[in-house]
């Protein structure tokens, strides 16, 4: 099966790395075959590893072919037993398909089992078919090979050409500086400047349809902290703008208000102002019922939507 096209050259000599070590003696037209790639641009990426001080042997003639030479040792695995019991946790918090040995990562986690001494590996493998992980209905997993590139340009700060589609169905392609990627609850997130828009966005990534690595570079903001500015442009941009008065410090107020909601401002030491916006009113207010102290609204709908709550917890009150 050949590689994506839209693979990057770091993971395609990655792949080309892996063959090789798999298949000694093979041959660059096969080697390409398997990549995707013409046996020109198969016999570049062994020129790659090469580079990167990797001891690739070539013999020619009919029965010749490419093999990894013995310089290259791979340490052994050793994990104690509280880091593979530790390491099977996360992959079925952050993957709860992994207990599945017919998962990707399920199969790839099994390797890993396998490779354990026979008494870590058993409490291991215990745990991955024993526990039941609940689904996360709000998490949206990615193709890893769309991630694998946006986080290579990420690092190398190359652009990218994005084909992307929203939520509801437009789609386009344009070029971006992928600034960072950003995992947040269980969503994979984009932090970009949009050249198409001349503005910082945020795109979900497992809406993007395609993505090709360009020649173009960039310079990410110098003080940019990914997650906060992420959770600020999550909170802003909505349909209906809000301002709440709340009758408290701000750093309290933070503790109770999720980040999305918006941008809180001190005023003095006991007040401060909540600035954000929503599509979905009603959701915002009953956020805003987190708050130990008291507060005021600015924003019809959202007055609204506060009355229609308070009336359907008066009725509910009644007997």
């Amino acid at each position: 099966m050949p590689f994506p096209a839209d693979a990057g050259p770091t993971a395609r000599a990655l792949l080309a790395l892996e063959i090789l070590q798999t298949n000694p003696g093979i041959r660059a037209e096969e080697l390409g075959e398997r990549l995707g790639v013409t046996d020109r641009a198969a016999r570049r990426y062994v020129a790659i590893l090469r580079e990167a001080g990797i001891p690739i042997e070539s013999t020619s003639g009919r029965y010749g072919g490419y093999r990894v030479g013995r310089g290259l040792r791979l340490p052994p695995l050793r994990f104690e037993a509280v880091e593979a019991v530790g390491l099977v946790m996360a992959v079925l918090d952050g993957h709860h398909a992994a207990g599945d040995p017919r998962d990707p990562v399920g199969s790839a986690l099994g390797k890993i089992i396998r490779a354990l001494p026979e008494s870590i590996a058993a409490q291991a493998e215990l745990i991955r078919q024993g526990a039941a992980a609940a689904p996360d209905r709000s998490a949206a997993r990615p193709d890893a090979t769309v991630v694998g590139i946006l986080v290579e340009a990420s690092v190398r700060r190359r652009q990218v050409k994005l084909d992307y589609r929203t939520e509801g169905g437009r789609q386009w392609v344009q070029d971006i500086d992928p600034w960072a990627v950003v995992i947040r609850h269980g969503r994979w997130y984009l932090l970009c400047w949009a050249h198409h828009v001349s503005a910082q966005r945020a795109y979900r990534i497992d809406r993007v349809r395609k993505v090709e690595l360009l020649d173009g570079t960039f310079e990410p903001p110098a003080d940019l902290d990914p997650i906060s500015e992420l959770e600020v442009h999550l909170g802003s941009g909505w349909e209906h703008e809000v301002e709440v008065e709340i009758d408290g410090p701000a750093q309290v107020a933070r503790r109770y208000l999720r980040a999305t909601m918006g941008r809180i401002d001190e005023v003095d030491d006991q007040t401060c102002v909540l600035r954000g916006s929503t599509n979905d009113p009603t959701e915002y207010v009953w956020g805003l019922g987190r708050l130990p102290f008291p507060f005021r609204i600015r924003g019809e709908v959202f007055e609204q939507a506060a009355r229609k709550l308070a009336d359907q917890f008066a009725a509910a009150t009644r007997g």
